[in-house]
């Protein structure tokens, strides 16, 4: 019934916008963000009214048996709302409201087309983290490439959107294949691709080798894991707003995801055998992605770097092998979904006011700008996971939990949280305070519409 009602709405959503004429621009953005916010209200309604039944296999919080949520026979469940998905179900359809807002006033043409990627994103991502087939998974997986690659190649902010778009369709692609292969190898072994009966068939060692690499090649190109993160910053650069809150918010957490989901619990000896070599890619992760951010002069590819370091960390929590090492590592995507769409807002409405990113040419803002200079540094303390915020306290339990397995690995990763702490501070230093700079003519501080976009995301981090 949940996945029918998420369907119907996405349903009337889509022929309610093809009904409105396209000349009234401001009409269409209402009517996408009713439908786009009707989509979050049922998920969260769904989510509240869970009960409180702990699944024995997966063994995070709770979970509605998935057989309940279509009336499928007992052979044959795809979706399931549990412990693992919720989180990230609502984490995305909450910011599919938000890339529609950040983007009232730049979003000019094609109003009706972007809209319409934004609503089939919407319900994509809700039945890609439901899945609990892999077939079903890698379709949806793959099919929310798609409508990323028209945003990035048409409402792209830069000349090279087109390049961009091409790079992240098929670097991310390329690293599916094998993926696909390696569900049709389960398929031949078990005669299944669902979940359910996947957990429970017995896979030689051998065999989960190979299926983890293939897996976890996949998972590694979307978190984005050192070195597969080469595709992130020009997407991250090209990209319009929207763009960027998608992909720092969401489809980052689809690799965290299917290491969760999948990888972990059916190839339990693999994850044995590859820790070794997870914790280290991990451990580059954190330090590549915080050095290389130390060095950035564009606002935007900062940001991007540090969604490197912190997805690295949730790369090494994940392979700790310690009970708390699903929950950290949950409320670290769920803390940087937030915080790293934020910042890439403040980015965009700096660069709407004085038409650069490179930070070279700011100083000051606060001068003229308080309230915009207080979100600023607001957000970049978050970003370093300041005390008592949930980005400090999945911080503080990730690297716990690396500590237990490797104390070595704990230094290193807490390296990087100090290295976070050094860009994240200069960042905001360098544009809000001292002397006003030169190239600043007009300074204007957040508008009503501003301040509504970015409180929430502010303010839940905390909560």
């Amino acid at each position: 019934m949940w996945i029918i009602i998420n369907l119907l709405i996405t349903s009337l959503a889509v022929l309610h916008l093809l009904n409105t004429p396209r000349f009234q621009k401001e009409l269409l953005k209402k009517r996408g963000l009713e439908w786009t916010a009707a989509l979050f209200i049922w998920n969260v309604i769904t989510v509240c009214q869970l009960g409180s039944y702990q699944h024995p296999t997966l063994g995070l919080g709770w979970e509605t048996h998935p057989l309940s949520l279509l009336n499928l026979t007992a052979n044959f469940s795809f979706w399931a709302l549990d412990g693992i998905s919720a989180p990230l179900i609502i984490l995305s359809t909450g910011l599919i409201p938000v890339c529609l807002l950040a983007s009232w006033k730049s979003l000019q043409f094609l109003i009706k087309e972007f809209i319409l990627c934004l609503v089939i994103l919407d319900i994509l991502l809700v039945l890609s983290f439901a899945s609990l087939d892999l077939i079903w998974f890698y379709i949806l997986f793959e099919g929310l490439l798609i409508p990323m690659f028209i945003i990035i190649g048409v409402w792209g902010s830069r000349a090279d959107k087109v390049s961009a778009a091409f790079y992240f369709f098929f670097f991310t692609l390329a690293g599916s294949l094998a993926f696909l292969v390696s569900i049709f190898g389960l398929y031949h072994l078990t005669g299944s691709t669902q979940w359910i009966i996947l957990y429970q068939h017995p896979i030689p060692d051998t065999l989960q080798y190979l299926f983890f690499l293939g897996f976890a090649l996949s998972f590694a190109v979307k978190i984005p894991q050192f070195p597969a993160h080469i595709w992130l910053p020009q997407a991250h650069v090209e990209a319009p707003v929207a763009g960027s809150v998608l992909l720092a918010g969401i489809l980052l957490k689809l690799g965290g995801y299917g290491y969760l989901r999948f990888c972990l619990p059916l190839f339990p000896q693999a994850v044995v055998f590859f820790t070794p070599l997870m914790i280290t890619l991990g451990i580059l992760g954190v330090l590549w992605g915080s050095i290389n951010t130390l060095r950035q002069a564009d606002m935007k590819r900062l940001v991007a770097y540090s969604s490197v370091a912190h997805m690295g960390l949730v790369t090494l929590t994940l392979f700790s092998q310690q009970p708390e090492a699903p929950l950290a590592a949950l409320l670290m995507m769920v803390a940087h979904g937030l915080v790293s769409p934020a910042l890439f807002i403040m980015v965009t409405l700096l660069y709407d006011r004085f038409h650069t990113r490179l930070i070279r040419y700011y100083r000051g803002v606060a001068l003229g700008a308080p309230l915009l200079a207080t979100a600023l540094v607001i957000l970049s303390l978050m970003n370093m996971s300041l005390p008592p915020t949930s980005n400090f306290v999945a911080e503080f339990i990730s690297l716990w939990t690396v500590f237990q397995l490797s104390p070595l690995a704990a230094l290193l990763a807490g390296s990087g949280v100090i290295l976070s702490a050094g860009y994240s501070l200069w960042f905001c230093n360098r544009i809000c305070f001292g002397t006003l700079s030169p190239h600043l003519k007009v300074l204007r501080d957040l508008s009503r519409r501003e301040a509504l976009l970015i409180l929430p995301l502010i303010i839940l981090p905390t909560g």
